[in-house]
């Protein structure tokens, strides 16, 4: 008998998985408005140590978010949909190409305080090819294994004076990462690593992200 692979190790086994269960998923749009920019974002899972892992990044340490935990990504261009801003993106902040039929799906709408829609695509690439950051939007690459972002001790709830609680996804030492980029790692945790139905629109954002 065929033992079937454990998504959380091998990279097909997830898109299998992360495709069944992105297809069922309803994801939800926020509305335009007339002060609304839009961005795309990619969550996208490679293999890395020899596990499926999602790639992250930390800004360049200036200009907007600089510094900041970011999934690589921003702002459609004219005439863009947020998929194809979103692969634009990507390829042109760490050198990676992805197109369509990589993409297995979405998950929701994120309304930043800065006055974004950010919205997540989730891709799988088998062989991505080789990192290039540019220096003038990324400071450095990271990769999150899918474990470790499905494991219980990763998301934190940091209670705050209004009486809301602050999610920080801890994924290292000194790696906390707040929404926005924290709450569509908790989304896709949720959605896609756990199966589990959840929404992240209301959560607490720190003051800094406003910028």
């Amino acid at each position: 008998m065929t033992v079937p692979l454990d998504p959380f190790d091998d990279l097909a086994a997830f898109r299998s998985v992360a495709a069944e269960r992105l297809g069922a998923f309803g994801h939800e749009t926020v509305p335009d408005g007339p002060r609304l920019r839009r961005a795309g974002v990619v969550l996208c899972a490679v293999e890395h140590g020899g596990v499926p892992s999602v790639i992250l990044i930390k800004r360049a340490y200036r200009g907007r978010n600089a510094g900041q935990w970011g999934l690589p990504g921003g702002r459609l261009e004219d005439g863009e949909t947020p998929e194809e801003a979103a692969l634009r993106e990507m390829r042109e902040e760490i050198g990676l190409d992805a197109g369509p039929r990589d993409i297995l799906g979405r998950l929701d709408d994120f309304p930043a305080t800065s006055g974004f829609a950010i919205t997540p695509i989730v891709v799988v690439l088998d062989d991505p090819g080789p990192l290039v950051p540019c220096p003038d939007e990324v400071h450095s690459v990271h990769h999150t294994s899918l474990r470790k972002l499905a494991a219980d001790d990763t998301p934190a709830w940091v209670p705050q004076p209004d009486g809301g609680r602050l999610l920080q996804m801890r994924l290292g030492p000194g790696w906390r990462v707040h929404a926005p980029t924290g709450a569509l790692l908790w989304q896709f945790r949720e959605v896609v690593l756990l199966g589990r139905h959840a929404r992240v629109a209301d959560f607490v954002q720190p003051d800094w992200t406003r910028e």
